[in-house]
């Protein structure tokens, strides 16, 4: 696949993938092309776990689908993100921008954009939504033969530094690499995020893939080959719309137009 057509032809996957091992050779190569990313000083300041052992996936699964339980119950993830939720084609035309909320029960669809406010915690209840929504991450996670996890060195991971910052860019720069050779591929990927919102959700994790002291684990995605014919989550959403160059860039000072 040519490059300004794996940019374009990226997406995040949030269905299934197809029941098929990812291959060793990709696995390979998807180290090799991270270990040619860009870092500060060539510090490379990365270790990557490829995790492929179905127990250890399920364990992370479970912690995943309980953490999205927890975030939707007690609505810190509806704080957080409500801002990006769209529900018709025509807010998702005019922002260019959030995740459009097109796929649900029926039965839900008269009642999403009061399940998905600030205030619909009780509608949310009601219909059991926190519980779907962890359901389809739970079986999403278990259902993946790749799990991929990034963790930096805290020599050069330090928060409050110049040097954090310049680690955080080298993993940017990682994980785009990612998605461009899973791209090409025939392979999608998933950032998997909930557990990231609960410390100790996250810790668990980390003790449980034996990440040492000295290293931070920053990210861990879902990976697997792409099936068109697989069925979509429950409850899902799409997010195709790109802002336009006029609207994304300035020339020369702010506000001077491109």
């Amino acid at each position: 696949m040519e490059l300004f057509d794996a940019i374009v032809n990226r997406r995040t996957a949030n269905s299934k993938f197809a029941d098929k091992k990812v291959m060793q050779e990709h696995i390979e190569l998807l180290i090799k092309m991270s270990s040619h990313c860009p870092s500060h000083f060539n510090s490379q300041p990365w270790k990557f776990i490829a995790v492929t052992d179905e127990k250890i996936i399920h364990k992370i699964a479970k912690i995943a689908g309980d953490s999205m339980v927890q975030l939707m119950e007690d609505g810190r993830f509806l704080k957080q993100y409500r801002k990006y939720f769209r529900f018709t084609e025509e807010e998702m035309e005019k922002t260019k921008d959030g995740i459009h909320i097109d796929h649900l029960p029926a039965v839900l669809k008269p009642f999403v954009r009061t399940i998905f406010s600030e205030t619909g915690g009780k509608v949310m209840a009601k219909f059991k939504v926190p519980r779907i929504l962890g359901n389809d991450e739970e079986k999403l996670v278990a259902a993946s033969p790749l799990l991929f996890v990034i963790s930096l060195t805290k020599d050069e991971y330090k928060k409050e530094e110049l040097s954090g910052f310049y680690s955080v860019i080298s993993m940017g720069a990682v994980i785009q690499t990612l998605w461009l050779v899973t791209t090409a591929l025939g392979m999608g990927m998933q950032f998997i995020s909930t557990p990231g919102e609960i410390p100790e959700k996250w810790n668990e994790i980390s003790g449980m893939l034996k990440i040492p002291d000295d290293f931070e684990m920053c990210a861990i995605f879902r990976m697997g080959y792409t099936d068109p014919a697989i069925k979509r989550p429950t409850i899902d959403w799409k997010s195709s719309q790109r802002k336009g160059i006029d609207e994304l860039a300035y020339s020369n000072t702010w506000g001077k137009r491109f």
